[in-house]
């Protein structure tokens, strides 16, 4: 499994309220940044890929020369949507199953490792994709997901659904998702959740992993909610 972190949006709203760039803003000691970056390393991603965005020089600057074990490459980008930023990473990364995660998403480490283990089995099973949903529905545009009885993707959307299921800004491709990106980019899908649209809509299996809580770095209030929430998920072990 190969890891791929996408940090190619502006972040302005949060770069606004705290003055550095979103994969600078620190999580538990350390910056989002390198955090993510450090956690799937220990995950066991044979390669990391940091897609950086160009006019956020600090950011490269950070990672220069850092060491994390599986060779690293951090790319610069200038693209207009989470899924174009998603197409230019894949072309990068070598072939095989991709674990890939928003620069902001955050979980504890027991969460991360449960995510990481069930995306390995669903596409070992089949699924072309997998994506970490939680009933904790703290963004403020969330992407509202459907399951069967299988926990199978039925339906992506923008309006609630019950019970409460949102996307978590991690995921896993297989070979067919990943040709996927380009194809739905070249047919004018904006965004991953309109990736995630389109692949459902074709038939491509997607899987899902539940977990309690995946917290979404847009405002300082965020920032605090998951300080808070790391400190006492990680005391319990």
């Amino acid at each position: 499994m190969h890891g791929l972190i996408l940090a190619g949006g502006e972040g302005s709203r949060l770069a606004a309220e705290l003055g550095v760039p979103k994969p600078l803003v620190r999580v538990g000691g350390e910056t989002l940044a390198v955090r993510l970056l450090r956690t799937l390393a220990d995950l066991g991603c044979e390669t990391l890929t940091f897609m950086a965005r160009a006019d956020r020089r600090a950011v490269v600057d950070a990672l220069a020369g850092l060491q994390f074990g599986p060779p690293l490459t951090v790319q610069t980008c200038l693209t207009r949507s989470s899924l174009h930023t998603l197409v230019e990473g894949l072309r990068i990364v070598p072939a095989g199953p991709v674990f890939c995660s928003m620069v902001d998403s955050v979980m504890p480490a027991a969460d991360w490792r449960l995510v990481y283990e069930a995306s390995g089995r669903a596409l070992d099973a089949g699924a072309d994709a997998l994506l970490a949903v939680t009933p904790f529905v703290d963004d403020e545009s969330p992407v509202y997901v459907m399951v069967d009885d299988n926990e199978i993707v039925t339906a992506v959307s923008d309006q609630p659904v019950v019970p409460p299921r949102v996307t978590g800004g991690v995921y896993a491709f297989g070979p067919a998702a990943r040709r996927g990106a380009g194809q739905a980019v070249e047919e004018r899908v904006e965004r991953m959740r309109g990736f995630l649209k389109w692949l459902v809509a074709r038939g491509q299996r997607v899987a899902t992993v539940t977990v309690s809580r995946i917290i979404d770095i847009d405002h300082e209030s965020d920032l605090r909610l998951a300080n808070a929430w790391l400190g006492s998920a990680e005391a319990r072990g």
